[in-house]
């Protein structure tokens, strides 16, 4: 009888967990997007426009995106009024880029950037104020309906889009780019627009950053243990949610800062820009998988890159080639690309 009974070795403290794998296919869906479409498109230095261009707008689709999918990965709402921030962030903008048009058109490309700077805090920092008051007055009082999150924060968007039409007017505001960034970079044959250039840079410093902040820092690890268990973090003594705001905040201002972005894109604004957005923007986090930060990421690589090769190769299917994306990723991942527990 004792034979059959054997102690179980103790684990010493000191011996490290062992860390779970990684989940490396989707990473590699993008490299192998980019490669598959080389010898469709023909022409190499046409295929490197055309990926830096995906790789441009899927940035600039990351950054609206992110926030919206942290909000919900981490406080469970679902905020369709996500683009009346991305709206508010453009034409916050306008008060400082137009009447620092000098700074815009000069030649130095130091104050180019200086003009952006300063319209893309203002931004930020409006659109995270409005957030804050957005969650106190909007969202706090649907906490757990997600119906009532929907229709509420719809309604919330048209009110905002209605506002700017009264304070900017109902008109398009032209917004050019800066001096220093318009035209292109030419690699032998293939041109590289420079402000798509200084979007990927934006969009991966970005990404960084979050991913540090989640990752590697204490307000990074609350904010993953409340989302794991609440009623424990808060019994430490620490304001889940508090944290939380802060959260929905950031979330917000983010949204401001890829409305600037998208907006100088385009170069012109309009109130419905942000709700224009939207449709790209959930399924971009319907794509990345709800909460997952890293697979939005890579999703909205994924949706650009796809747009902008079909509509290449096939205009008429560009139209719809986001949801044939979206369609595929969920027949083989029915969750998305990534779990909330994988950020």
């Amino acid at each position: 009888m004792n034979a059959l009974i054997q102690p179980v070795p103790a684990t010493h403290a000191s011996e490290p967990l062992a860390a779970a794998p990684r989940d490396m296919a989707p990473l590699l869906l993008v490299p192998v997007l980019a490669l598959a479409m080389l010898p469709l498109v023909g022409s190499f230095p046409t295929w490197i426009t055309l990926t830096v261009a995906g790789l441009a707008m899927g940035m600039m689709l990351f950054i609206m995106a992110s926030g919206l999918t942290l909000v919900f990965g981490l406080m469970d709402v679902l905020n369709f009024g996500h683009g009346a921030f991305v709206s508010v962030g453009a034409f916050t903008a306008t008060l400082v880029l137009l009447p620092m048009r000098g700074w815009m058109d000069a030649d130095s490309l130091g104050l180019n950037l200086a003009a952006l700077g300063l319209a893309v805090l203002l931004a930020m920092a409006v659109t995270a104020l409005l957030g804050w008051a957005f969650e106190r007055i909007v969202i706090m009082p649907v906490y757990g309906q997600h119906l009532k999150q929907i229709l509420i924060t719809m309604g919330a968007m048209i009110v905002v889009e209605q506002l700017i039409n009264v304070i900017w007017g109902a008109e398009q505001i032209p917004l050019p780019l800066p001096s220093g960034m318009r035209g292109a970079i030419f690699i032998g044959d293939a041109a590289i627009e420079k402000y798509r250039l200084l979007a990927v840079v934006v969009g991966l410093l970005v990404f960084a950053a979050m991913f540090l902040v989640l990752n590697r820092t204490r307000i990074g690890l609350l904010i993953r243990a409340g989302v794991e268990n609440r009623d424990m973090v808060e019994a430490l003594g620490y304001r889940v949610r508090r944290l939380f705001v802060a959260v929905f905040a950031a979330g917000s201002a983010l949204a401001g800062l890829g409305g600037v972005l998208w907006g100088l894109y385009k170069e012109t604004l309009s109130a419905a820009m942000g709700g224009e957005m939207m449709v790209m923007i959930f399924i971009v986090i319907i794509i990345g998988g709800l909460g997952s930060v890293g697979g939005c990421f890579i999703g909205a690589i994924l949706m650009a890159l796809v747009t902008n090769y079909a509509g290449f190769l096939a205009p008429k299917f560009a139209l719809v080639s986001h949801i044939v994306l979206m369609i595929a990723i969920l027949l083989w991942r029915p969750s998305g690309l990534y779990t909330k527990a994988r950020t």
